[in-house]
Order: structure tokens, then sequence, then C-alpha cells
């Protein structure tokens, strides 16, 4: 055979390994192909391949395994299983910049199942690898090294304490401050889930300055970057005053508070979230948000949204209204009762429907004022029924009757209490009949009122044990009235009255 035939022999192997290459890849694509891949045994097939001489050869062979280890935790398993890491974390400081995107691509798409890979991820020695990426010159590669970060830190504390103390947070940081807008997103991204797990993770975060880099970002134009760096302030505000501070400190308001009208729903679900994170820490906090007009921007996105996206912003206004009569009056004078009342009309998730009811608890409990606003927004028989409902979920159920129990011992508007004295039930009931017993001794108009619309006459009907604190109030209620009214009034006097016709004899 002449040296020529020889050449086309080695060429030939060449183009058709490239070729198997190729195809492998492109099938791995398509998800309805990887169970076929794999029981075609490809994973030995593509490992001798990423030791190829050819360049390419070695990238697409990445490339396949990341599409397959990817689609779902099975294959990522035997990625693992089949000592395919060592070999990328070998590599990946050897390659170039396109088998480094690819390698760092695989540690991705193992790392994202589970804690379990992604502790396979950190056993292999990726975490010092995927830090020399995040020094590399080539954005893509860094791109690629931090979303792989992302990933094994999002899982739990100690993944991203292993993550922490592999160096990689200045490296993140200065990241962020790339002109590269994907690099920025990335990095935001892993940065928020560093945070996320625990107060000394956070800090970590605060340490290498992240906030006020985070902070120049917020009015970025680019949405899917505005939504990492609201969800990294979120994460890092979140876990304890000091921390919160800072955020408030950095001076994204009021100007974040645009954002809550921003076209990208995540955008305005993370802005909330945020406000919601900063203002459950202290009264101050709270009142700062009040201050720059976040209660009236909130109420104004819950208007604006639907479903979950709604959620944070429920929560920021309980938050603000738990911590003061103030901060709750302020909730109430921006007119956040009305849409809450909207909010627990129209959503049908009981998850929400129960943040709606505590919210309302967290409003109405401080003074009557306070309880007549919640009141006369008719949310009395709305959180009722649900309470009764047994289709609600028990959070719902026991958030409800909270609400309810909070706002009635504050509640002095009788209008909106005497349905319930035909609805509530006896636990319900007891505070009702409460709160009339305190009212009708000082309000002449209202105890005429309350006989003329039959209240007076329901009262007599409840079956009350001698003694309890439901008699006392009866009592109490009854002594408003002469006695021969509360006995015209009582059950069976009907009949008393017919008894004495029937006795009764004319002169």
């Amino acid at each position: 055979m002449s040296q020529r035939q020889i050449l086309q022999v080695f060429e030939q192997y060449q183009k058709a390994r490239t070729q198997f290459m190729q195809t492998v890849a492109d099938l791995a694509s398509r998800p309805q192909n990887t169970e076929t891949l794999q029981n075609a045994g490809v994973m030995s097939l593509l490992r001798p391949l990423l030791l190829d001489a050819v360049p390419t050869i070695q990238q697409t062979a990445a490339l396949a395994l990341g599409r397959l280890a990817n689609y779902n935790d099975d294959l990522a398993e035997a990625v693992v299983k089949g000592d395919i890491l060592p070999q990328l974390v070998y590599s990946l400081a050897e390659q170039n910049r396109f088998y480094k995107k690819a390698a760092a691509f695989v540690l991705r798409a193992v790392a994202k199942h589970s804690p379990e890979l992604a502790q396979a991820v950190v056993d292999c020695g990726a975490l010092d690898a995927l830090v020399i990426s995040l020094e590399e010159f080539d954005p893509g590669v860094k791109e690629a090294a931090a979303w792989a970060i992302g990933y094994i830190a999002r899982h739990n504390a100690p993944l991203s304490q292993a993550v922490v103390d592999a160096g990689v947070v200045p490296l993140l940081v200065l990241c962020i401050q790339e002109p590269e807008i994907a690099l920025k997103r990335v990095a935001a991204s892993a940065l928020s889930d560093i945070a996320k797990h625990s107060p000394e993770l956070a800090q970590t975060v605060v340490d290498t300055g992240a906030i006020a880099h985070l902070a120049q970002m917020i009015l970025n134009p680019d949405a899917k970057l505005k939504r990492q760096v609201f969800s990294a302030l979120s994460q890092i505000a979140k876990h304890s005053v000091d921390v919160a501070e800072m955020v408030v400190e950095a001076e994204i308001f009021p100007a974040a508070l645009v954002c809550l009208k921003d076209p990208d729903e995540y955008v305005r679900k993370n802005v909330a979230t945020l406000i919601r994170e900063i203002t459950k820490h202290t009264p101050e906090l709270s009142q700062i948000i009040v201050n720059v007009g976040g209660v009236a921007a909130v109420i104004d996105y819950l208007g604006d949204s639907k479903g979950n996206v709604r959620l944070p912003g429920i929560m920021m206004l309980g938050y603000v209204a738990t911590h003061s009569e103030n901060l709750a009056m302020a909730v109430i004078v921006s007119k956040g009762v009305p849409q809450l009342a909207i909010c627990l009309e129209e959503e049908q998730e009981d998850h929400i429907k129960a943040a709606t009811a505590w919210a309302f608890g967290q409003i109405g409990r401080h003074t009557p004022e306070h309880a007549r606003a919640v009141a006369v927004a008719n949310v009395f028989p709305k959180l009722l029924n649900l309470y009764l409902d047994s289709e609600s979920s028990e959070d719902l159920q026991v958030k409800a009757k909270k609400a309810l129990k909070s706002i009635l011992q504050k509640c002095t508007y009788l209008p909106a209490l005497e349905p319930l004295l035909y609805e509530a039930p006896s636990n319900i009931l007891k505070h009702v009949v409460c709160q009339f017993s305190k009212v009708l001794p000082h309000d002449s108009k209202a105890r005429r009122l309350f006989v003329t619309s039959g209240g007076l006459k329901k009262v007599q009907e409840i079956k009350a044990e001698p003694g309890s604190a439901v008699q006392e109030y009866i009592n109490a209620i009854n002594n408003c009235y002469p006695e021969e009214i509360v006995r015209y009034y009582s059950p069976g006097y009907s009949e008393t009255l017919l008894e004495r016709i029937d006795n009764y004899q004319p002169m």
C-alpha cells in the first residue's frame, strides 16, 4: 500500500469520526433521541473522543455529552459513573477556549439536577478549574464557568460554601463589571444563588462590594439582566437588617420603583420581592419605602398583575402594616385595602388567598379605624367563606380564621358585623357578639337599628353555656334594652302570649 493510500485511509477515518460526532451531537439536541442513544451505549463511545487528537472532535464530543446530561438526571449520573468528569476537568485547564466552553457546559448540565450530582462535580476538582476559567480573557469561557458555578451553588449552603472557599465571589463581582451583557447576567445569577442560603454567605457577597455594582445596573435596558440583578439584591437583603440597610443605602430607591411597571413580568416580580425583603425587617426600613412612594407603587403593581406575580406585593403590604398603626394607615390611605379585596376575589390559588388574608389581618388588627377600613371593603364574608370552605387548604383556613379574629376584636363598625351573626360558627360568633356588647351601651342609634334589623332577635337565639363569655356578652347586650323588649324577641315568646290569650277570662 502506497503512502498516499495510507494517508487516504487516515483521512477517511478522521472524516468518519467527525461525521459521527456531528451526527451524535445533532441527535442529542432532540430529547426524543436521548433514550435510544443511551441504550446504544453512546457514553462509552464519546468518552475516548474527549481525548481525540482533533480539537473539533473533542469539542463536539463534549457538546454531545452536555446535551445528554442536560436532559435528565439518569444521563447525568451516567456521565459521573463513566469517569468522564475528571477527564473534562483536566482538559478544562489545558485546551482551547471552544473546548473549555463545551466542558463547562457538561459540568453545568450534570450539576443542575441534584445536590448529589453537584457534589460529584465538586469532588472531581471542578471548582479550581472553573475558577481558572473565570480568569480567562475570553468572555464566553467566563460565562460558561460562571453558569456552572451558579448551578453548583444553588442547591444548598454546603455547596455554596465550597464555591466561596474556592475564591469565586471576587471573580464573579469582576464579571458583573465586564461589558458583555450575557456575562453580567450569568455572574449576577451566580451571586444570587450563593447569597440565598445563609446570612454568612450573603455577607461574603456583600464584603466583596457586590451591592454597589449590582445597584448600578438596576435601570439597564436588558430585561434578563435586570431580573438577575433584582434577584441578587433580594437574596442579599432577606437575611438581616444590616444587609437590608446596605442595599437601601446603595440609593436604588426611588429609581427601582420604575421597574414595577417594566414590560417583563419577572423584572416586576423580582423588584416587588426585593421591596418585600426590605420592609419585613423593621419599621424604619418600611418607613423609608413608604416615604419614597413604595406602597402606592406596589398597589398599582397589584392592579397590573395576576397570579403568582402578585404574591410578593401582597406580602409586602402585609409586612408594612405589621410594624405599626401609622404604617398600616399608610397602606389604607394609599387604597391598599380595595386592591387586596380584588386580589382575594380574583385569585384561584390557595397560597395567594392565604397571603392576602394574612395581609388583611395585619392591616385591620391595630385600631377600630383600621378594622373599619377592612370591614367596609366587604372582606368579612369572603374571609368567613374561605375559612368554612372544605375545599380550602389548611393554611388558608388557618390564616382566614386568624385574620377574621384579629380584625373583629377591633371592629366597631356594626353594619359589617351584623351579617356574621347569622353565618359565623360559634368560635367566630363570640368575637362578633363581644363587639356588639362593647358598642351598643354607648350608641342609642345603633341600639335602635339593632332591634329593627333583627339583630337583637338573633342574639336571643344564640345557645350559650351559662356562665360562659358568650353568655356574658349577651347579657350585656340585653341590659341595653327594657326587659319587655328582650322578652318580646326571645324564642318562644309568641307561644307564651298565645297561652296567655287561651287562659285569659274576659270580664
